[in-house]
């Protein structure tokens, strides 16, 4: 069945694209063990795709069957790579394309990209153009800020909802705040107004500072956006999409060989391909409130391979 971002339930969740975490091997330890309702893959560049380096940008698109919906994130500035890489995810079987215009990097930036492009809504409409035209009958969406250095919802979101995508995803923080202050929902509702004005037919997603499922179901009788989509939160805690799952019941055991399920889930995706040492980064995901932690978590940081970063693990475990 083709996918419609209004065939999900509402309120839905999303798995936030995170550049480095989110990739087909986290994306399948989420799965299962709560899988939500809508996936993005981490944001591939355009031009990577055309260039010399296409295979390392690949690697980027991988999915799984079990993801499904699966969302691919891409970012640029040229247009005509846009036009050309949807043409390439439609053959690649996702079920839709966001275009990152967010992302607060200060390198991304300086190249006239991701966030940038809110001081740029020229360039931004033609991308979004051409990424519709490439894509076909696939639904093309996109996630933003509120704004660059200051709140711009009427003209930058309200340009947005004129350009016919089929859902837009609102990271409730300017650009120059990056994650430093709280997430301004207190506009959502002002915004999605604004979407049932402009664009009633366009999809509207939260994200920003959400952290379980119970507040989800808050915002959405505050604010009435139809998704909520989780970033950071999943590392707090991965089973939050799990509706059956109280974190505080999870035991030490069950965290560590979930741990070790993604780290050997890695070894067999991956294989020498990329640095184990990323599997540093899920420590106090999964190895954290429970006494010894701390000390494990140190043990892991020295490991040299990854099959030493196993061994502890499971030595740990029997003890």
């Amino acid at each position: 069945m083709k996918f419609s971002w209004h065939n999900l339930p509402r309120p839905f969740t999303a798995l936030a694209p995170l550049d480095g975490v989110t990739d087909v091997v986290f994306r399948q330890v989420i799965a299962e063990i709560g899988k939500p309702d809508v996936m993005f893959t981490e944001f591939t560049m355009t031009d990577g795709l055309v260039s010399k380096g296409r295979e390392k940008s690949l690697e980027r698109l991988r999915f799984s069957p079990n993801e499904h919906p699966i969302i691919a994130q891409i970012w640029g500035t040229k247009p005509g790579n846009f036009y050309k890489t949807a043409v390439e995810l439609v053959e690649m079987g996702f079920d839709g394309i966001d275009i990152n215009m967010g992302c607060p990097d200060r390198t991304v930036i300086k190249g006239g990209a991701c966030s940038a492009l809110i001081k740029n809504p020229s360039l931004a409409g033609e991308i979004i153009q051409a990424v519709k035209e490439g894509a076909g009958d696939l639904p093309v969406s996109v996630k933003t800020r509120i704004g660059f250095d200051r709140e711009q919802k009427s003209e930058w979101l309200g340009f947005l909802l004129e350009q016919g995508i089929d859902a837009l995803t609102v990271h409730l923080r300017t650009v120059r705040e990056q994650s430093k202050v709280p997430a301004h929902w207190e506009l959502m509702s002002e915004i999605t107004a604004m979407r049932d004005k402009i664009a009633p037919a366009t999809i509207l997603i939260g994200n920003g500072d959400i952290l379980t499922l119970e507040e989800i179901g808050k915002k959405f009788g505050l604010y009435g956006c139809d998704g909520y989509m989780v970033g950071r939160g999943i590392f707090a805690n991965p089973w939050m999409f799990n509706p059956a799952v109280n974190f505080e019941d999870i035991t030490v055991e069950k965290k560590i060989a979930l741990y070790i399920y993604h780290i050997e889930l890695f070894k067999k995706t991956w294989g020498d391909e990329k640095n184990f040492a990323n599997l540093k980064k899920f420590a106090k995901t999964y190895i954290s409130n429970f006494p010894g932690s701390s000390e494990l978590r140190a043990q892991l940081m020295d490991t040299k391979k990854i099959d030493e970063l196993i061994d502890v693990l499971k030595s740990y475990k029997t003890e």
